[in-house]
């Protein structure tokens, strides 16, 4: 029973999966995924696949959510980065990734 618990327990830690996401943030990682991943670590562990690309739970050091980042993400966030392509997100979508974003940021930030 221990190791049972215990196996729970480290699969819990290493998935990320110690808070549950709502389902607004359950679609919205899952659009990160799709559009996102290529590039961008997007959950609360593990490393971006591109050199240049933030993990998503480090955004927040930069203040992105302020009032005008669900505007941006609907308009089109657009960067100088060259690998980065332009996604429009609906405003349902776009008030979803906020959340989502802010729901996997560093503990060391909260």
């Amino acid at each position: 029973m221990r190791s049972l618990f215990a196996a729970l327990w480290i699969t819990l830690l290493c998935s990320g999966a110690g808070q549950a996401l709502d389902k607004d943030q359950q679609q919205a990682r899952a659009l990160l995924k799709e559009f996102c991943s290529r590039c961008h670590a997007i959950d609360r562990t593990g490393r971006s696949p591109h050199l240049s690309a933030p993990p998503f739970r480090n955004l927040g050091e930069n203040k992105l959510y302020d009032e005008g980042f669900s505007q941006r993400l609907q308009d089109g966030l657009s960067t100088i980065h060259p690998d980065m392509p332009t996604f429009r997100f609906s405003q349902a979508d776009a008030e979803g990734v906020i959340e989502y974003l802010r729901a996997i940021q560093s503990r060391s930030r909260r």
